[in-house]
């Protein structure tokens, strides 16, 4: 696509305002603006010495932490706090890895890095932004309050100091993006608080960390504008880092400004960026969380310092009643997508691995300790029994009151596609949005199948988003999701490493209940093959032990005559990296419970050519055939299950050149 063209459409489909601000923010980057305005003399003068209040700030008794966890919990916590005394850390729930917090070199300005300046031997930004985002923190206060082992502290302080000494304000690629800034302020806050009994805690150290605090609070406003052009998790982390010092630094000249900006700007972000259906934005389960963890933070922030009693009344105790509506029907959105008995959620849209407040010994992947507290935050009881994720319920102060039962209001039914087989052993998430924002993923009818705790068909998620071709965020193209393709083309114009153009619009044409009330059958058509004038239709059934699939490709006019010319369509299903064999049309995997059998079939009306009505298998495992003929792209075969992660799967696909209308119907079957 020429420039031109892609600028008519990103204005088309992303609009004046959005695009009016990020070209005001390119401005003010390129043209010097920036680097003046948050320059480090800059910050000197306008950053005087703040008294820290984190008082107000409840946490849980030791207690507390005692019967929220039992002795694998517990047992976890402190081999993770011990890492990080040891200088380790977990980044984005993977293996333990160096602790690395400062940049070899010198520094140059954040503007430098924003503007393209690479680290030396980083080919990806996200491995040097994650320790800064001072999640580990975390783990050496939970240890800390759970142990009172005076290292873990200490720990946090060398680990800290070591930090700031390294990246001074507004130096180096901790500072070129406001949301790490963000999230960093709210951790350094976060573990004031938990260590401020501490004997490591000196008055020195706690004025010290005050101000860097107002510091990085002061790097926030001038790039709100790149945050408002987004309208996703960064105004949203943004507004909270800007919130929180207005409310720790009240002493600061700039402390209502900030509380103002805060406020507003993330009751803006919830309410407008949370759908009618509780969809958030980014469309993506994990930033999903991430929307979900920060209005936890908020909502304990707003309630717990105004119950304070030396706390100014100018603050809000309550959030507004429409945020309170968009994040309850965000708690049940996801709480539909949450598989109960793993803990996970579908691997859906850009998942980068955050995990901005890491309250429990649940793996990274385990989705029930936000869902749990989200529940009793925005629902007013649990969505779940008892277990170790309720410890997150405590650090966000929101047991609700009274003994609730594990009930929570759900979303009209055709509105999440969800269908859950009788007898709670597998359920299925057939992908349907209707986007108002730019898409992550080309993945419309995207279909992802659970069994027994298991995600059978998957999503292959992101792995990286900054690395050289293949990998350069190559796991958002419609390719290797569980839908259609056609002619090779993907379902939208990709137009950049984070930007589709042409978006494809799905909706759900029908829906049958079953005699509980659960969904039984699920209809959906999009509308990304619309210029090849096509309509990918699907329609998806189950019963206890099968899943019934059928995909169409229509004209997307009925009036139309059909095409005279010929498709070529692949169909492709993410499967585990389980044992297989092939016979005809038949794969079979074999899973710990036995075997999985998938049969596809072919059905056309009317041949063009001698090539139509060929079937094509082919399997593919971490980017090598096993089966079949064909070409093979390196990044088939692979799960990302978390960022900067991969492992294999097995990629299989059926490839037919047909003329539509025509059909391929996929049976799934499972052992009773």
């Amino acid at each position: 696509m020429s420039r031109l063209s892609i600028l008519y459409k990103a204005l088309r489909e992303l609009g004046p305002r959005q695009l009016g601000l990020f070209a005001w923010y390119q401005l003010a980057l390129r043209s010097g603006y920036l680097r003046w305005k948050t320059s480090p003399a800059s910050d000197k003068r306008s950053s005087p010495a703040s008294i820290l209040q984190t008082q107000f700030l409840l946490l849980p008794s030791r207690a507390e932490l005692e019967s929220a966890l039992d002795r694998k919990s517990a047992d976890s916590l402190i081999q993770e706090a011990e890492e990080v005394v040891n200088g380790q850390v977990r980044l984005f729930g993977g293996p333990p890895v160096p602790l690395q917090l400062s940049i070899p070199g010198s520094l140059d300005h954040w503007t430098a890095y924003e503007k393209g300046l690479q680290v030396p031997g980083i080919e990806d930004i996200k491995w040097v932004w994650e320790p800064g985002r001072f999640g580990w923190a975390y783990t050496l206060g939970r240890a800390y309050l759970y142990s009172r082992d005076e290292r873990y502290p200490q720990a946090f302080w060398q680990h800290t100091e070591t930090f700031l000494q390294a990246n001074p304000p507004n130096m180096g690629p901790h500072w070129a993006s406001s949301q790490e800034v963000a999230l960093r302020l709210v951790a350094l806050v976060f573990a004031a608080r938990m260590f401020q009994s501490a004997a490591s805690t000196t008055s020195e150290r706690t004025a010290r960390l005050a101000t860097s605090i107002a510091a990085h609070a002061m790097r926030i406003p001038p790039t709100l504008a790149y945050a408002r052009s987004q309208n996703n998790n960064h105004l949203l982390t943004e507004a909270a880092g800007l919130y929180t010092a207005g409310l720790v630094l009240p002493d600061h000249p700039q402390a209502q400004r900030w509380d103002a900006l805060g406020w507003r700007w993330f009751n803006y972000a919830i309410q407008t960026q949370i759908a009618a259906d509780g969809a958030y934005i980014q469309q993506s389960t994990n930033y999903h969380r991430l929307m979900l963890q920060t209005a936890l933070w908020i909502n304990k922030l707003a309630r717990e310092s105004a119950a304070h009693s030396n706390h100014s009344p100018k603050n809000h105790d309550f959030l507004p009643e429409e945020t309170q509506r968009k994040l309850a029907l965000g708690t049940n959105w996801l709480l539909a997508l949450l598989d109960p008995s793993s803990g996970h959620v579908p691997n859906l849209g850009p998942n980068d691995g955050a995990y901005i407040f890491p309250l429990s010994a649940c793996p990274h992947a385990d989705f029930r300790p936000v869902l749990q507290a989200a529940s009793c935050a925005f629902l007013g009881s649990r969505c779940l029994e008892p277990g170790p994720w309720d410890e997150m319920v405590l650090w966000f102060g929101c047991e609700p009151q009274g003994n609730q039962s594990a009930a929570h209001s759900q979303a009209p039914i055709d509105e999440i596609p969800v269908l859950r087989a009788p007898g709670g052993d597998g359920w299925a998430y057939l992908r349907a949005a209707h986007f108002e924002a730019r898409p992550g993923h080309a993945d419309q009818l995207h279909l992802d199948i659970w069994w027994r705790g298991i995600n059978i068909a998957q999503d292959a998620g992101t792995y990286l988003y900054n690395a050289p071709p293949p990998w350069n965020n190559s796991l958002a193209g419609s390719a290797v999701h569980n839908t259609l393709t056609l002619n090779g083309r993907d379902q939208m114009t990709p137009a950049g490493r984070f930007l589709f153009l042409d978006w494809a619009q799905a909706k759900i044409t029908a829906h049958q209940q079953a005699a509980d009330g659960s969904l039984a059958r699920l209809a959906a058509t999009h509308n990304g093959y619309r210029e090849l004038g096509m309509a990918h239709w699907r329609i998806v059934e189950r019963s206890p032990s099968r899943w019934l699939v059928i995909d169409s490709l229509l004209s997307a006019n009925s009036s139309r005559q059909p095409p005279p010319q010929s498709y070529e369509v692949r169909l492709h299903w993410l499967l585990p990296d389980w044992p297989w064999e092939i016979e005809g049309d038949v794969l079979r995997i074999q899973s710990p419970f036995g075997w999985v059998r998938l049969q596809e079939t072919f059905e056309q009306m009317q041949k063009v050519s001698e090539q139509d009505g060929q079937l094509t298998l082919q399997l593919v495992r971490a980017g090598e055939l096993l089966y079949g003929p064909g070409p093979v792209s390196p990044t088939w075969g692979w799960v990302s299950p978390t960022y900067g992660y991969k492992q294999p799967a097995l990629s299989f696909s059926l490839t037919i050149r047909g003329r539509p209308p025509l059909s391929i119907t996929s049976r799934w079957e499972f052992p009773p």
